[in-house]
């Protein structure tokens, strides 16, 4: 007589898919972060002015005039050009500085995690002299000595913002590290770059996924206030931080400037807070067992 097995259930009907999709902010996140990302995409190509065309006659229209859908700036640029422009950079900025601080801090957290002893006491007490000293200081002043460029911004974020993620890792490992699914490694003789990176951490990536997600929110504002304060994105490359810049001299007679980046980075930023914490409750295991 033949058993029965039952089918796996498919990753789109499991508990925490579901959970998520009860998270109703979560959903708003994510719905909001897809748009904003597709318009950033294809945007620009969509738009009948490019991002640099200038045109002196247009100088500060204001919204809706002609077809400069969201006005435009002190030179006569389009400014829904620049915007979806400098969404393309900091966006890019977002994602690119929390995968590099995410593999930072993974790595960091899990080595110190399962390893403990003088090496993990070490690795940790760097994660807390990072702590100790404040992050936007430190952001600032390298980005004061480096010339500054996406790619230098990124890394100088990522540098800045894999600590948070080292201590969450280096928790989750250390309570892992006596089970027995990790002893039992051992006894095989598996290597300890196995046990961490194959065994080990799949059974911590769900608090990973969570802080990943809140990196980028928090990469987006410090992009936005590097360059904000004239150390980041530099013109005429345009991003959001940068656009801000550009306006506060114009508060007063053309404040569209600063609303239309500024509403931009609240959309964004608050999209990715709502998302992680949807993630949050979705890979709680002991919310889901409950469930």
């Amino acid at each position: 007589m033949t058993a029965i097995t039952s089918a796996p259930t498919p990753w789109w009907r499991s508990r925490g898919v579901r959970r998520f999709a009860r998270h109703r902010l979560a959903l708003v996140g994510m719905v909001m972060i897809t748009g904003l990302t597709l318009a950033c995409v294809v945007g620009p190509h969509l738009l009948p002015y490019d991002a640099l065309y200038v045109d002196l006659r247009a100088r500060f229209s204001p919204p809706l005039t002609g077809d400069h859908y969201l006005g435009t700036d002190p030179l006569g640029r389009d400014l829904a050009a620049r915007l979806l422009m400098a969404g393309r950079i900091s966006l890019l900025v977002g994602f690119a500085a929390m995968l590099l601080s995410t593999l930072i801090g993974a790595v960091v957290g899990i080595v110190a995690g399962y390893r403990g002893g003088w090496l993990g006491a070490s690795l940790m007490r760097v994660v807390d002299a990072f702590l100790a000293f404040p992050s936007i200081f430190l952001l600032l002043a390298l980005a004061a000595l480096l010339k500054p460029s996406p790619f230098v911004i990124t890394v100088i974020i990522a540098l800045t913002s894999w600590m948070e993620i080292a201590r969450i890792v280096e928790a989750e490992v250390r309570s892992l590290r006596e089970r027995d699914f990790v002893q039992a490694g051992r006894m095989l003789g598996l290597s300890s770059a196995h046990i961490m990176f194959r065994e080990l951490l799949p059974n911590v990536v769900g608090p990973i996924v969570v802080a990943a997600t809140l990196t980028v929110a928090r990469a987006i504002l410090l992009e936005a206030y590097v360059s904000f304060l004239g150390y980041g994105i530099q013109p005429p490359l345009p991003s959001w931080g940068n656009m801000l810049n550009g306006a506060q001299q114009y508060l007063a007679s053309a404040p569209w400037l600063a609303i239309v980046p500024g509403i931009a980075i609240t959309i964004a930023v608050t999209s990715f807070n709502f998302i992680g914490d949807g993630l949050r409750d979705a890979l709680d295991v002991r919310s889901n067992e409950h469930t």
